[in-house]
C-alpha cells in the first residue's frame, strides 16, 4: 500500500501540473505519514541529498556557462564552426551540430546550449530560406551532445545517486566517444535532411580565415582542456574545476573579448542563482523519494522480477532502456537520474554491466526524454526560440530521434565505446 500511496500522489500531482519538486516532496511526505513515521524524517533526507560537496559543480558549471554566453565565447565559436563545415550541404545545419559540440565541452547543460546556439543560430538558419521546424529539430537534438561531455552536471549528480562510489573522471572521460558518436550520427542525418529539402550551403571562406576564426576562438575552446585535462589528471576535482571554469570564463569575457557589461554579469549572477535554487530544491526531494523507494525495498523487487522475466543481459538492457525512454518523456532529468540510478543500477549490476557504462546509456535515454513531449524541456527551448509549436517540431523530428535510438544501440550493445577511453586513462 505505501508504494502505492507513493507513486499514486506523485503521478496525480506531475499529471495536474504540479511543479516537480513538489510533486515528490509531497508524495513523500503522504507516504510517510501513512507509515507513521515522524515527518521530520523527510527533512533530514531533503537536507542530507541537497548537502554534498560534489553538487557545488553544478551552480559553478551554470554560472560559467551564462557567463560564456553573455560574454562572447559562443558568437565565436559559432564563427569558427561555420567556416569548418558551413560548405556542407545543409551548411547552417551541419554549423549548428559543431557549435553544440564544442559548446557541450563549455556549459555541460542541454537546456543553456539550446538557448545559447538556438538564440543564435535559429533566426539565421530561417533567414537563409532554412524550416523553421528543420532549425529547431537540429538545434534540440545536438543540445543532447552536452549531456556526454564533460562538464556534464548529469554526470555529477548519477555519480552522486550511485553513492559517490562512481568516478567523475571517469564517467566524464566514458561520455566523449558516445558524444562525438552522437555528433557524427546527427550530422549525417542533417545532410540527408538537407539534401532532401534542397537547402544551401555555405561558401568556403578559406584556410587563413579558418586558422584566424580558429585563433579568435582558442581562449574560449581552451576551457574545454581546462576542465577535462584538469579533472582527468588529478590535479583537481571537478567542483574544483568548477571554480576555476567560472574565473577563466570572467578573465576571458573581460579582458581577451571585453564583451562582458556590469548588465550583463548581473543577469547571468542572478540566472545562475535561480537555476541553482530550483535544481537543489529537486536534487533535495528527489533524494527524499528516492530514500523511501530503498526502504520499501523497490530495487530488491525489481532485480527478481528481471531475473524472472529474463536471464540474458542483452535482454534485461533492453528492458531497461525502454523503461527508462518511457520514464524520461514524463520527467525533468535531474529527478529522474536521482529516483532511478538506486533502482536500476543494482539490477544492471547484477546482470555484470559496468556502472560506468550504464551511467552512459542512462544519460543517452533521459536526454532523448528531454527532447520528448509532454516534459521535453530542451524541445519546449528550441520551438520557443524558433517561435513554432511543439506539434510543428515534432511531425519532422524522426529522422533525428532515430539517428538518436541508433546511437543509443550502439552504446548500450558495445561497451567499449563508453569504456575503451577511461582504461586508456587509467
Amino acid at each position: 500500500m505505501e508504494l502505492w500511496i507513493l507513486f499514486g500522489v506523485f503521478t496525480t500531482l506531475m499529471l495536474i501540473g504540479t511543479p516537480i519538486a513538489f510533486c515528490l516532496g509531497v508524495a513523500s511526505f503522504a507516504t510517510v505519514a501513512y507509515m507513521g513515521l515522524p515527518p521530520l524524517v523527510i527533512f533530514q533526507r531533503l537536507n542530507s541529498g541537497m548537502s554534498v560537496f560534489s553538487l557545488l559543480a553544478i551552480p559553478f558549471f551554470i554560472y560559467a556557462g551564462d557567463l560564456m554566453v553573455r560574454g562572447g565565447i559562443a558568437s565565436r565559436i559559432v564563427a569558427f564552426a561555420a567556416s569548418l563545415v558551413g560548405h556542407v550541404r545543409g551548411g547552417l545545419g551541419q554549423v549548428n551540430i559543431v557549435t553544440a559540440t564544442l559548446f557541450g565541452g563549455i556549459s555541460g547543460s542541454a537546456v543553456a546550449e539550446a538557448a545559447a546556439v538556438g538564440g543564435l543560430m535559429i533566426p539565421q538558419m530561417k533567414q537563409r530560406g532554412y524550416g523553421a521546424d528543420y532549425a529547431v529539430n537540429v538545434t534540440s537534438m545536438a543540445a543532447l551532445i552536452a549531456l556526454l561531455l564533460p562538464p556534464s552536471h548529469n554526470m555529477i549528480i548519477y555519480s552522486i545517486s550511485a553513492g559517490g562510489k562512481i568516478s567523475i573522471a571517469d564517467l566524464f572521460t566514458a561520455g566523449v566517444l558516445p558524444g562525438l558518436l552522437l555528433a557524427a550520427a546527427l550530422m549525417v542525418t542533417a545532410y540527408i535532411v538537407a539534401r532532401s529539402r534542397g537547402y544551401p550551403t555555405e561558401p568556403f571562406p578559406g584556410f587563413v580565415m579558418v586558422a584566424h576564426l580558429l585563433a579568435v576562438a582558442v581562449p574560449g575552446l581552451l576551457l574545454i582542456a581546462i576542465i577535462f585535462g584538469g579533472v582527468r589528471s588529478g590535479i583537481f576535482t571537478a567542483t574544483e574545476s568548477s571554480c576555476i571554469a567560472v574565473l577563466y570564463a570572467l578573465l576571458v569575457t573581460l579582458f581577451v573579448y571585453r564583451q562582458m557589461s556590469w548588465k550583463d554579469f548581473v543577469h547571468a549572477t542572478q540566472g545562475a542563482v535561480r537555476t541553482t535554487a530550483m535544481v537543489l530544491l529537486i536534487i533535495g526531494t528527489a533524494a527524499a523519494f528516492s530514500w523511501l523507494m530503498a526502504f520499501l525495498k523497490v530495487p530488491a523487487s525489481l532485480v527478481i522480477w528481471m531475473k524472472s522475466v529474463a536471464d540474458d543481459p542483452l535482454t534485461v538492457l533492453l528492458l531497461l532502456n525502454v523503461l527508462m525512454l518511457v520514464l524520461g518523456t514524463f520527467m525533468d532529468m535531474g529527478p529522474t537520474i536521482i529516483i532511478c540510478t538506486p533502482i536500476f543500477l543494482p539490477v544492471a549490476q547484477a546482470y555484470g554491466v559496468d556502472p560506468v557504462h550504464f551511467g552512459v546509456i542512462m544519460i543517452l535515454n533521459f536526454g532523448i526524454g528531454l527532447n520528448t513531449p509532454p516534459v521535453g524541456a530542451v524541445q519546449f527551448v528550441a520551438c520557443a526560440v524558433g517561435k513554432i509549436s511543439v506539434w510543428e517540431a515534432m511531425r519532422s523530428i524522426w529522422p533525428f530521434y532515430g539517428a538518436g535510438l541508433v546511437v543509443l544501440g550502439l552504446v548500450t550493445y558495445i561497451p567499449a565505446i563508453s569504456l575503451w577511453l577511461p582504461a586508456v586513462f587509467k
